[in-house]
């Protein structure tokens, strides 16, 4: 009897052999156990969502329009949600109209469909340094080629930046520059206006990522990159419903201009048709009946307090040398120890003490500092972060 040859399957694509999976989820993975404190993820504190005002919402609209609610929407989004968004942008002094925006499935799909839009493979993107780990997912699987951006604690440096851009002729800046993820830091007024002149001159898309703005807990208000007259043309501005709502909605937007818009959402229908749209009414309702501002404040002050916390004990926790940011809102520091510590290869014996942090490495584009660690403030109270960085103190001893 012949045996009949039975052929390979064909491999998967190159970017996705080449692009690696998120080190955070990864991490997160491991550390699922209850005991554990974990400052490695980028959770919200669950207890204090909205749930009754949520569960409200979508009581209303499958009560009242069941039949819109359940059905197929537009893949530009529920009318009433972005007519909803444009005003809460106008009013911080952005003038949007609904038009403008495309309602997402996450602010993480919005940086897909940008990808999608705007990349070809061997394109170059410019990032911060460090960045945030999914953005350099999403240019990766692009076949982008990512260069960073030296910088320092306001971001990107605006002469490096141009330098850049006439040596590398990149398609896009990368930018989240309130609160950033993993850093925390803020990129000032001054320093905002000065990338935004880079861009002008240069011809380059920027893309500002915009998660984290509305949980400041001191200082003022920065105004975004994209309410300079200048780089009206080409900032897209991302925003998202998870860091201020719930991130279990999956509700996120971008703001571009026309071509572009239209761009992703061609890519938006190849993707997924539409975010669902039960979504998008109750938070849209959720918008008409509730406060979300003074909810956002309340969420604000309790991140405060739990930064506060973490700042506190960071002294006795990291080793003599160690320094770290102070950040003014968001859910992020970053620490950097002496230089002989590579928070990568300390992970295993730090976890073993129930505590986890993000290693600093693979937020970076280029050469890693492997000295540094993202950690999160917001998803413990203040006596858990305590006892997770004595926990963190006694895992990190002896690790030079």
């Amino acid at each position: 009897m012949t045996v009949p040859m039975i052929a390979s399957v064909p491999p998967l694509a190159a970017r996705a052999r080449a692009v690696g999976g998120s080190p955070v989820r990864d991490i997160l993975a491991v550390t699922a156990r209850p005991e554990v404190i974990n400052f490695a993820g980028g959770l919200p504190a669950p207890e204090l969502f909205d749930a009754e005002g949520i569960a409200a919402a979508f009581r209303a609209v499958l009560e009242e329009m069941p039949e819109r609610a359940l059905q197929y929407s537009t893949t530009e989004g529920e009318p009433v949600l972005r007519a909803a968004l444009a005003a809460r942008m106008s009013v911080r002094g952005l003038v949007t109209e609904a038009d403008d925006l495309l309602v997402t499935t996450g602010s993480q799909q919005a940086l897909s469909l940008l990808a999608t839009a705007l990349l070809e493979p061997g394109d170059t993107v410019l990032v911060e340094s460090p960045c945030y780990l999914a953005a350099l997912q999403a240019f990766g699987l692009a076949g982008a080629r990512v260069v960073a951006v030296p910088g320092d604690g306001e971001g990107p440096d605006p002469v490096a930046l141009e330098e850049l851009v006439v040596k590398e002729r990149p398609k896009l800046l990368y930018t989240v520059p309130t609160f950033q993820n993993p850093t925390g830091r803020t990129m000032s007024a001054e320093r905002r206006a000065a990338v935004a002149s880079v861009a002008a001159r240069r011809g380059l898309w920027i893309v500002e990522d915009d998660p984290y703005g509305e949980l400041r807990f001191e200082g003022e208000r920065v105004p975004w990159i994209a309410s300079h007259e200048e780089v009206r043309d080409r900032v897209v501005l991302l925003g998202s419903f998870s860091k201020v709502m719930a991130p279990g909605l999956r509700l996120g937007w971008l703001r571009a201009p026309g071509e572009l818009r239209r761009a992703c959402a061609v890519a938006k229908q190849a993707a997924d048709l539409h975010t669902p749209t039960v979504n998008q009414l109750a938070a849209a309702r959720y918008l008409a009946d509730r406060d979300l501002d003074a909810h956002v404040r309340r969420v604000a002050g309790v991140y405060g307090e739990r930064r506060d916390a973490m700042l506190a004990g960071l002294a006795d926790a990291l080793p003599e040398g160690s320094t770290w940011t102070r950040p003014e809102g968001g859910m992020f520091l970053w620490a950097r120890l002496p230089a002989s510590y590579d928070t990568t290869a300390l992970l295993p014996q730090v976890v073993t003490w129930d505590v986890a942090y993000v290693p600093g490495a693979p937020f970076y584009a280029g050469e890693p500092d492997r000295s540094t660690l993202r950690l999160c403030f917001v998803t413990q109270t203040p006596r858990e972060i305590g006892e997770g960085l004595r926990r963190l103190g006694e895992g990190l001893r002896g690790g030079a």
